[in-house]
C-alpha cells in the first residue's frame, strides 16, 4: 500500500528511526482503524520484493516496520530474507490472526476483538500491544497478557480517537498494575507518519 520512513511511534521501539512498509488487505475490520483503506488488498499496486528492499535501502533507518492492514494474509518469508540480507532488523505488527510467516527481530502482537488469533501466537510475542478503546479492554488485556511467554513486554495504548477519556485510565491502571506500560502514538502528536 505505501512505505516510508519516519519515527516509530509505538511501543518497544517508539522514538528510533524505523522504515515502514504497510501491506494491503485485512480480514480483522477493527471499526476504530485509522487507516481503513488498506483493507482492499486489490486496490493497492503490487511491487516485487527487491522493488521494495531497494526502496529502503534509499533511507538510513535499518529497521523495517511490516505492518498493514494486516500484514500475516501474505507469505512475508521472502521479503523478511531480503530485508535482512540487505541488513535490516525486521519488525512486524500484527493482530496474529493468521499463521506466522517470515523471520522477525520483534514481534509486535496485537490482538484485536474482531477476530481471534491464531493459537499459540500469543508466545511468539516480544511485545503485547493492546488498543484500549473503553474500561473492558483492561479485563481482556489481562486474558491476552496470561497467555504470553515471560519475557514479553505488555503495554496499553489508548485509541486516538478516545485518548483524553482513555489516557486518565490506561494511566491509572499502569500505576496499578505496574507489570504494564503505556504506549501513546507519539507519531500522532508529533504531526508525522
Amino acid at each position: 500500500m505505501e512505505a516510508f520512513h519516519t519515527i516509530q511511534g509505538e511501543g518497544a521501539f517508539t522514538g528510533q528511526a524505523a522504515y515502514f512498509i504497510r501491506l494491503g488487505g485485512c480480514d480483522v475490520g477493527c471499526t476504530w482503524c485509522d487507516v481503513k483503506d488498506s483493507w482492499d488488498m486489490d486496490a493497492h499496486p503490487k511491487y516485487s520484493v527487491a522493488a521494495i528492499v531497494a526502496e529502503a535501502l534509499k533511507h538510513p533507518a535499518r529497521i523495517a516496520v511490516v505492518t498493514g492492514g494486516e500484514p500475516l494474509i501474505h507469505d512475508l518469508g521472502p521479503l523478511t530474507k531480503a530485508l535482512r540480507d540487505a541488513g535490516f532488523r525486521t519488525h512486524i505488527e500484527t493482530s496474529g490472526t493468521s499463521p506466522l510467516s517470515g523471520a522477525w527481530h520483534h514481534i509486535c502482537f496485537s490482538p484485536k476483538k474482531f477476530k481471534e488469533p491464531v493459537a499459540g501466537f500469543h508466545l511468539l510475542a516480544h511485545e503485547l500491544k493492546v488498543v484500549v478503546f473503553n474500561k473492558h479492554d483492561l479485563h481482556w488485556a489481562e486474558g491476552h497478557a496470561a497467555k504470553t511467554g515471560p519475557n514479553c513486554t505488555l503495554y496499553l495504548q489508548p485509541e486516538w480517537s478516545k485518548r483524553e477519556a482513555m489516557i486518565p485510565l490506561v494511566t491509572a491502571y499502569v500505576m496499578t498494575h505496574p507489570r504494564w506500560r503505556v504506549s501513546l502514538q507519539t507519531h500522532k502528536y508529533l504531526n508525522i507518519p
